[in-house]
C-alpha cells in the first residue's frame, strides 16, 4: 500500500532516513523506506562532517537511492555533527560549507532532488551578530546560484528556541525575512510544523501567510516529536489549509517513531 497520494491531492509523504529506519546501516535505509510504501527519501548530510566525500562515497549513496527506486526529494548541507544547526552563518566554516555547496548540487542533480536544506548555524561566542548574518546571506546567496543550475531550491529553516537556544531564527517570520533579504527567486521557507508549534506559532495562520514562500514542510507532532497521533496538533486540519494555500509539495516525515507505525495515515 502507497503511502502518498499526489494524483488525488491528499497529502505526499517522504520519509526522513536519518531519523527514521535508524536501525538499519545508511544506506539501507531507502530501500527500507521503499518496502513500506514510500516513493521518496530525505536526508541529513548523510557523510559526516566530511563536506566533499570521494566518489566511491557519492556513488554508493547515489546507487542506494537508486536502487530502490525512491525519490530524494530532501537533502541537508553539510553540518558540523549529525543533527546539528548549520554552518551558513559560522565564520570559521566559511571554507567547509562553500567546499560543500557543489557536492551537494551534483548529488542532487544526479537523484533529481530539489530540495537543499541550508540550516543557519547558531550564534558564536564573540562573533558580532550583524557579521554572522552578512556572512548567511553571501552563503545562501552562492548556494542558491549554484542549485539553480540543476533547478533546486535551497531552504531556509526556522527550530525551536527550546532545543536550539543559540539558533537565531525560531519564527517563520523571521525565517521569510532572511529569504527576502537574499534576494534569489529559489531560496525557499522549510515549514517545519514540530518547531513552529513548539514556538506557539498560530500554524494556520503561518500557512496562510507564508504559502508563497513554502518549499518544502516537515512534519512531527508536539509534544514530543513523535508520529502524528501522539501529541496536539490537528495533522487533518493543517494538511487541507497547505492544500488550499497551493501546496503541493513532499511533507517530510522528521519525527520520532522506533516502532515505524504507519497506521495513522489511514485514519
Amino acid at each position: 500500500m502507497k503511502h502518498y497520494a499526489g494524483e488525488s491531492g491528499l497529502p505526499k509523504f517522504d520519509v526522513n532516513c536519518s531519523i527514521l529506519f535508524t536501525d538499519l546501516p545508511l544506506l539501507e535505509r531507502p530501500a527500507a523506506a521503499a518496502a513500506a510504501g514510500f516513493d521518496a527519501v530525505e536526508f541529513w548530510w548523510p557523510f559526516g562532517e566530511n563536506p566533499t566525500p570521494g566518489d566511491k562515497e557519492i556513488d554508493a549513496f547515489v546507487r542506494a537511492i537508486g536502487d530502490a527506486g525512491v525519490r530524494l526529494a530532501g537533502l541537508n548541507f553539510i553540518d558540523l555533527i549529525p543533527a546539528g544547526r548549520g554552518l551558513v552563518s559560522v565564520p570559521a566554516e566559511v571554507a567547509k560549507f562553500r567546499a560543500n555547496i557543489d557536492v551537494a548540487v551534483g548529488i542532487a542533480e544526479r537523484t533529481g532532488c530539489r530540495a537543499l536544506n541550508a540550516l543557519y548555524g547558531n550564534r558564536v561566542a564573540g562573533e558580532d551578530p550583524a557579521r554572522q548574518d552578512e556572512l548567511a546571506l553571501e552563503n545562501l546567496r552562492l548556494a542558491a546560484r549554484a542549485a539553480a543550475r540543476v533547478d533546486a531550491t535551497v531552504l531556509v529553516e526556522a527550530l525551536n528556541a527550546h532545543e536550539s537556544p543559540h539558533y537565531p531564527i525560531v519564527s517563520a517570520e523571521h525565517a521569510v525575512r532572511v529569504i527576502e533579504r537574499t534576494g534569489e527567486p529559489n531560496v525557499r521557507f522549510l515549514c517545519d510544523l514540530y518547531h513552529l508549534a513548539r514556538m506557539d506559532e498560530n500554524l494556520i495562520q503561518v500557512i496562510k501567510s507564508y504559502a508563497q514562500y513554502i518549499g518544502h514542510v516537515q512534519i512531527a507532532d508536539d509534544p514530543g516529536r513523535g508520529r502524528p497521533g501522539t501529541g496536539d496538533l490537528d495533522f487533518a486540519t493543517l494538511f487541507e489549509t497547505l492544500s488550499a494555500a497551493g501546496y503541493d509539495g513532499w511533507i517530510g516525515l522528521e519525527y520520532k517513531d522506533p516502532e515505524l507505525d504507519w497506521k495513522w495515515m489511514q485514519a
